[in-house]
């Protein structure tokens, strides 16, 4: 599903040089549950970005469905972005003056579903995520936990190929937090291929594999035993 080859980033502040993730080879293969983890700084979110076409490597390859994504135009990485793949980050990034069911809809409008189709993907992610009582809801009138899962039915409305998930239980309570881990683990069971940064190594266990990382290589990618 996933290809990395050399995969190299730098960023150049001033005069300094900043290697965030150095020459990086591995694949993930369909189905799997992989999770990235590390110190911070490691470079856990810069391989998210890189391997979720949200940025640019310096050097090196992103095959997706054996397709390298880097050469191709901006137009055809955007596509991508928007049909196969999915995002949930830590803040949640759920648009505030939205229901729960219109921030859901709204990535399936730019896909082109028609509204009446868009609404019924977006009611059963909801509540497959178990918002199903909470479709008319701003996310004022929802919790964190409440609003993470909103961003994890806007991520899987469409049936993407991937879903990454930077940090996605950063900023919940642990009871909240191990329930989104097991919306997850759930998704995962039905075949979702999942690449998840975590600082918690306890949520890291629980994928197929987790690679950790330091200095931006990786210091161990390892088989969990489940």
């Amino acid at each position: 599903m996933i290809e990395v080859k050399k995969l190299t980033k730098i960023f150049i502040s001033g005069e300094q040089r900043i290697v965030a993730l150095d020459n990086l080879t591995f694949s993930v293969p369909e189905g799997q549950f992989l999770t990235v983890t590390g110190k911070s700084g490691s470079g856990k979110s810069t391989l998210l970005y890189q391997l979720g076409l949200l940025d640019l490597p310096t050097s090196g390859e992103v095959l997706i469905d054996g397709v390298d994504m880097i050469p191709v135009s901006e137009n055809e990485r955007t596509m991508t972005r928007l049909n196969d793949l999915g995002y949930i980050f830590q803040d949640y990034a759920i648009i505030p003056s939205l229901t729960a069911l219109e921030n859901t809809v709204v990535p399936l409008l730019m896909q082109g579903y028609p509204l009446p189709e868009a609404e019924e993907k977006a009611k059963k992610a909801l509540i497959r995520v178990g918002l199903g009582d909470r479709m008319n809801n701003l996310p004022s009138q929802l919790s964190g936990g409440q609003q993470q899962r909103v961003a994890i039915a806007r991520a899987i409305g469409h049936s993407p190929k991937i879903i990454f998930a930077d940090e996605p239980t950063a900023n919940l309570d642990s009871e909240t937090s191990d329930q989104v881990i097991q919306t997850f683990i759930d998704l995962n069971k039905e075949g979702q291929t999942i690449v998840m940064v975590t600082h918690e190594p306890e949520y890291a266990k629980l994928a197929h594999r987790t690679i950790t990382m330091a200095d931006g290589k990786v210091l161990s990618d390892v088989m969990n035993k489940k």
